[in-house]
């Protein structure tokens, strides 16, 4: 048989409790990570970068022009390509350039298709056209933007770029 007993140490006295002890309780899970401050809602930006809140339009830039008249415009191309123009340079049927019968070389024209409103801007460096009522014979690069190709010909309007 077993007899269990207390011994007088183990018996505690009404005036030795005082108030409860509270032991250290475990911090939660979420108090367990460091605290993180709330983030700023327009960050800095980092250097070299463009505000573009402070961008202006481009402006766009609007060159002087006379008109001097309209005619019959035609093309050259293949067949001169690489031979020396009246201003001696090579004729280049890929650039922007033009005959006029008497403009000085140098001289900028728009050349405008009023059918289409294509234009384009070409310089003068040869002599011509002259054949027919033609007033300005142009590259083969302007008159594929003027849709001039197709026909081989057509009325445009010439304004002398300043």
């Amino acid at each position: 048989m077993l007899a269990l007993t207390w011994s007088s140490s183990a018996a505690v006295s009404q005036d030795a409790v005082s108030e409860p002890v509270v032991q250290d309780v475990p911090p939660s899970f979420a108090d367990s990570f460091p605290s993180v401050p709330e983030p700023d809602t327009t960050p800095e930006p980092a250097d070299g970068a463009v505000d573009v809140t402070e961008i202006d339009p481009p402006i766009e830039v609007v060159e002087d022009e006379t008109a001097i008249g309209s005619g019959t415009a035609s093309y050259y191309g293949r067949k001169f390509h690489g031979r020396r123009t009246a201003s001696g340079e090579p004729f280049d049927m890929y650039a922007m350039t033009a005959a006029h019968r008497t403009l000085p070389f140098g001289t900028r024209l728009r050349v405008t298709n009023p059918r289409t409103g294509a234009s384009v801007v070409v310089r003068v460096n040869d002599r011509g056209p002259f054949h027919g009522s033609r007033i300005i014979d142009v590259s083969r690069a302007a008159a594929e933007e003027l849709g001039l190709v197709g026909r081989g010909h057509g009325l445009v309007e010439l304004a002398l770029v300043d």
